[in-house]
């Protein structure tokens, strides 16, 4: 599966992510899907309710609004996204283990190197990994 993600976008979830700092940030993809294809057209940032730099939780208020708001605007939502302020960019066992959607994407940017942050989208089968292409598309 080929994701696509606006830079646009991906700056708001590094500001997210970095504004979040210790704790991890998330929140929820939206778009449409062609072919083989997902196609994200709006990012919700959404409150980690854990507070916490190794897991989170989103509010579950926050995540059916971001459901109606999509769906109001034509989208679906295509899975979800969160930092990891302190590790890489792939799935733990605790994503991997919580990634109960098979037709989930999973964007996780790592703040490891602050210099360098590093997104990546994963998709979860069968407790297993897989890592998505994920292009940036210049505005």
């Amino acid at each position: 599966m080929t994701v696509t993600i606006k830079k646009s976008d991906y700056d708001l979830i590094l500001k997210h992510s970095k504004d979040n700092l210790p704790e991890e940030a998330c929140g929820l993809i939206a778009g449409t899907i062609s072919e083989n294809k997902k196609n994200i057209e709006k990012v919700y940032l959404l409150e980690n309710i854990d507070h916490s730099n190794e897991h989170f939780t989103i509010d579950l208020k926050e995540h059916l609004a971001a459901l109606k708001d999509a769906r109001a605007n034509g989208l679906e939502i295509l899975g979800n996204w969160h930092s990891h302020p302190e590790s890489p960019s792939r799935q733990s066992q605790e994503d991997i283990r919580l990634a109960v959607d098979s037709t989930a994407s999973y964007l996780i940017l790592s703040l490891e190197n602050a210099e360098k942050p590093v997104l990546n989208s994963f998709s979860t089968i069968q407790g297993e990994s897989i890592k998505e292409n994920l292009i940036l598309l210049e505005e």
